[in-house]
């Protein structure tokens, strides 16, 4: 039976950095995708993406000129962007699943949290644009 609830597009760590930091790094079809989900509030995120934001700023790569857990909050605020736990089924499929060649465990929890919601994953990241049934956007 279906609901008539719109997909959840799950964003990849450096979308939500592009889109707070620098959206004209973004493609047409990923802000696109961020409007439409906007507005529909289906916008989410794997909560590893939440860690990977936080190492970035304590490694200093990545510099938000502002303390790092009130960037997270407002970057999750600004598109009301839900976060998305690791559950069974998630952390099964990331480890086992055979389309995963890379080691990046980060990457693997994100797409995986994409396949488990069936949603459709907007990144840049090419290892992850050309995963077999991956939906994707960019």
């Amino acid at each position: 039976m279906k609901t008539g609830k719109p997909p959840v597009i799950v964003l990849d760590t450096c979308i939500l950095i592009f889109d707070a930091l620098t959206p004209d790094r973004l493609s047409p079809a990923a802000l696109t995708a961020l409007d439409t989900g906007e507005q529909a509030r289906t916008l989410a995120c794997a909560d590893i993406s939440l860690w990977e934001i936080a190492m970035l700023i304590a490694k200093g790569r990545l510099a938000v000129g502002m303390d790092g857990t009130a960037f997270i909050r407002d970057v999750l605020a600004a598109r009301a962007v839900r976060v998305l736990p690791v559950t069974p089924e998630i952390a099964s499929t990331s480890a086992m699943d055979p389309r995963f060649q890379h080691a990046d465990p980060a990457d693997r929890l994100i797409a995986a949290t994409a396949l488990v919601h069936h949603a459709a994953l907007v990144t840049s990241d090419g290892r992850l644009l050309q995963l077999p049934g991956l939906a994707t956007i960019w």
